[in-house]
């Protein structure tokens, strides 16, 4: 992958990274982890993009924390940005990953796959693995 392959990807938290729970922080989506720190070790930027604010959000940056996943920046473009009423609250981002996607959300297998247009190696040993060998090379 060379630099132009790398991408600005913005995930939303509840129903996407975790099951839906709001308020509360949900169960881990099987996978996200996973796949979120295979894309960070490919050299792509994260975005947290999520609907949480305040306590909230903190709790949910803490269980990313938590899980090995510190993100580029949250809730805006890059971590120096200030929002103010005079610019757009739009996230800039290449990808969207959001359980209110028309369709649902992917599975983070196949998030991985759409954006790194890689096929899982599902000769013997790495099938009895699952996807989580795929990711974890």
């Amino acid at each position: 992958m060379n630099f132009q392959d790398k991408l600005v990807i913005a995930i939303d938290f509840d129903g996407t990274i975790v099951e839906d729970a709001y308020p509360k922080v949900g169960k881990s989506r099987i996978f996200a982890f996973e796949t979120m720190k295979r894309l960070q070790q490919d050299g792509h930027r994260l975005i947290l993009w999520t609907y949480r604010c305040g306590t909230k959000l903190d709790e949910a940056v803490t269980f990313c924390k938590d899980n090995g996943i510190t993100f580029y920046a949250v809730n805006q473009s890059f971590p120096e940005e200030r929002y103010d009423n005079s610019v757009s609250r739009k996230i800039y981002a290449d990808i969207y990953v959001d359980d209110r996607n028309i369709g649902g959300i992917l599975g983070w297998g196949e998030v991985y796959q759409l954006i790194t247009n890689e096929e899982p190696n599902m000769n013997a040993k790495s099938h009895k693995k699952g996807l989580f060998s795929f990711l974890k090379r």
